[in-house]
């Protein structure tokens, strides 16, 4: 069963698109299916992200000085 796609266009600088290209050939993709996982890749980073921050929400904020204070205390800077 194929999928459902939609065509779009975007503008890429020049030597980007040839480097997609060179690696679409190398790995036997197409340039669709690499810019396709990298979006998803990018998205799925970014819902990593927010799950993070909703599961930190509840803990107290605290001031960056105390934050560098802890660093210190901690042996971390």
């Amino acid at each position: 069963m194929a999928t459902q796609t939609k065509r779009t266009t975007i503008y890429l600088d020049p030597d980007l698109h040839k480097a997609l290209r060179l690696k679409a050939i190398a790995i036997s993709r197409s340039v669709s299916e690499l810019v396709n996982d990298a979006v998803r890749e990018c998205l799925a980073e970014d819902a990593e992200d927010i799950a993070a921050f909703e599961e930190r929400m509840k803990e107290p904020l605290i001031s960056y000085d105390e934050m560098v204070k802890r660093l210190k205390k901690d042996g971390r800077i």
